[in-house]
């Protein structure tokens, strides 16, 4: 037994007391072993089984929550782009006279200006109730054309609107209608029929941006594709997939195609229509990401038990062993709790007085200055090069901790409205400063453009320092990963300045152009207050200077602040 060597038999009275103290060290031995495994396992094993479940959790709401609320915001997507041009021929027949519609100089620029406001629009025609075309604008010759046996007239007659699936038809290219039927004042009817392009249904889908493993497009009520799919093939193909059971709302089912494949289907039916919103995900691709992880986890708990025990057992034998040292080890850690505790009080307190960091950080570099010195003038100094290094490494530490509590601090004590001299060069690169990290994870480029006789500005520097640091955090979240995002500023007349923020981003939808700087408005579905732009215009306004945005989807977004120069 490793206690022997410090317990030797002596004669024979004292042989009983060794063999207790002895027999007493070893259950103290077990003892500590059991109790310091338990302790140190204990918690780990529980992490890990909490980890296990939580992480399987996780995994199926991040499988599952972002297709349901995407599936749900498609389907608001697609009934919107759907009862606008529905409503825009509702408005047609109510606004326009019969005369006028059967004009066919009249019907030929509504036409036009109908498919410039809304586009998609492909025809326009005017049936009469015998069903035969009798006035009619577009690229194909259907004036006079019959439709008095076509089973879309009869339910237009019944149920005094009607809207297609996707085919293909004389046309000879993948098309949907939409008709109205209105009441004359004589008693008769005529029906307003239009014909959509499908494609525009493709691009309703594909700006929905969903991820490139998932696959999206529309079905019927009988299966076939409205829109291409990425699985499944071109338009009017038959989809594999049975179709799911109708319901209100989005809905989200795991299920097999005809094929074999698993997937998780999100759909939607969309409300008056034939059409079916569906979007696929294949699990397997996730499900080998956190099979990986499960078995990482299981390898990584292993090995901590493993090496646990080893070292409990053996930390355990070397503290018992040495029991007779308990009053210096216990003293040892009496001091080490004072030491913590001192330690903490300290922290606590420059936690409050953050600026006078820069004092002993001061002193850290003279005495690094010192020591660089006296080893650089002596001449034998063991691993010269290897401190002088170290030593370098120790000032460009400081100078790093003194950045961080200046710009920290420039930020803390701008509290009150005070105007002062501004270098905007300087102050955006110090708010550039808080988002570098990020730039170099995720690899977004940053320019910066400043003329050589760009002036300085009188302004309060914390608010600008806000504004720029709003402006500049809502073109990270709309850049993608390799982005850009430029920056440069501009003289204007009046005494102004102009600063220009541009990102190659998503970008705006022109209809949201407007809504922008209100409060509480934002596109950061889940993550967005809708504050942080309201809050940019009220304290430009408050500067004195102005604020505007260019933006096309797709195509990234620019600010224009302007600000009084004086």
């Amino acid at each position: 037994m490793v206690f022997r060597k410090f317990f030797p038999v002596g004669r024979r009275d004292k042989a009983e007391e060794q063999e207790e103290n002895l027999s007493r060290y070893r259950r103290l031995w077990r003892f500590s072993v059991l109790i310091t495994a338990t302790v140190s396992l204990a918690p780990l094993i529980i992490l890990a089984v909490t980890s296990f479940f939580q992480y399987q959790k996780a995994f199926k709401a991040e499988l599952l929550e972002p297709i349901n609320r995407l599936t749900g915001v498609a389907k608001h997507s697609l009934e919107f782009f759907l009862e606008m041009r529905v409503d825009a021929l509702k408005l047609l027949v109510s606004e326009k006279t019969f005369d006028e519609l059967v004009d066919s100089e009249m019907l030929a620029r509504t036409f036009r200006n109908t498919k410039r406001a809304f586009g998609g629009f492909v025809d326009l025609g005017i049936i009469d109730s015998s069903g035969r075309q009798i006035s009619y604008v577009g690229p194909y010759n259907l004036q006079g054309a019959q439709y008095q046996d076509q089973d879309w007239f009869h339910e237009v007659t019944l149920r005094e609107f009607y809207l297609s699936d996707v085919f293909m038809g004389k046309r000879r290219f993948p098309h949907f209608i939409m008709a109205i039927k209105h009441e004359r004042s004589n008693g008769d009817f005529y029906v307003l029929r239009a014909t959509i392009d499908s494609e525009m249904l493709n691009d309703k889908v594909r700006s929905l941006n969903f991820r490139p493993s998932s696959d999206a497009f529309v079905i019927n009520t009988s299966g076939i594709l409205q829109t291409p799919s990425k699985t499944y093939g071109k338009v009017l193909s038959r989809c594999p997939l049975t179709v799911p059971p109708f319901s209100e709302s989005g809905e989200v089912i795991e299920i097999t195609d005809d094929n074999g494949h698993q997937y998780v289907l999100g759909y939607a039916y969309i409300a008056n229509s034939p059409f079916i919103f569906m979007v696929l995900k294949d699990p397997a691709r996730l499900a080998s990401n956190w099979l990986s992880s499960t078995r990482q986890m299981a390898v990584f708990t292993a090995i901590s038990i493993v090496l646990i025990l080893i070292l409990t057992m053996g930390t355990s034998s070397y503290f018992v062993s040495r029991i007779r040292e308990a009053d210096q080890k216990r003293e040892a850690m009496l001091h080490q709790a004072e030491y913590t505790a001192k330690m903490a009080s300290i922290g606590r307190l420059a936690a409050g007085v953050a600026h006078e960091i820069n004092n002993p950080l001061a002193i850290i570099n003279e005495k690094a200055g010192l020591a660089k010195d006296l080893i650089a003038i002596t001449e034998q100094f063991p691993n010269k090069e290897r401190f002088l290094k170290l030593i370098d490494s120790i000032s460009y530490s400081v100078d790093r901790c003194r950045s961080i509590t200046h710009r920290l601090l420039g930020f803390a004590k701008h509290m009150d409205m005070r105007e002062e001299t501004i270098d905007l060069e300087v102050l955006i690169k110090q708010v550039l400063g808080f988002l570098e990290k990020e730039a170099e994870h995720r690899n977004v480029q940053i320019n910066i453009d400043v003329p050589p006789d760009f002036p300085s500005i009188v302004s309060d520097r914390g608010q600008l320092q806000q504004v720029f640091l709003n402006i500049v955090n809502n073109a990270f979240a709309a850049v993608p990963d390799n982005g850009r995002i430029d920056i440069r500023m501009e003289r204007r007349p009046e005494d102004r300045v102009a600063v220009i923020i541009s990102d190659n981003g998503t970008g705006i939808p022109e209809h949201l152009m407007s809504k922008i700087f209100e409060p509480f408005f934002t596109t950061k579905n889940g993550y967005g207050t809708g504050l942080g732009l309201s809050i940019t215009y009220g304290i430009v306004k408050k500067l004195g200077g102005d604020i505007a945005v260019q933006s096309k989807e797709g195509e990234g977004a620019t600010f224009v602040v302007l600000l009084p120069s004086g």
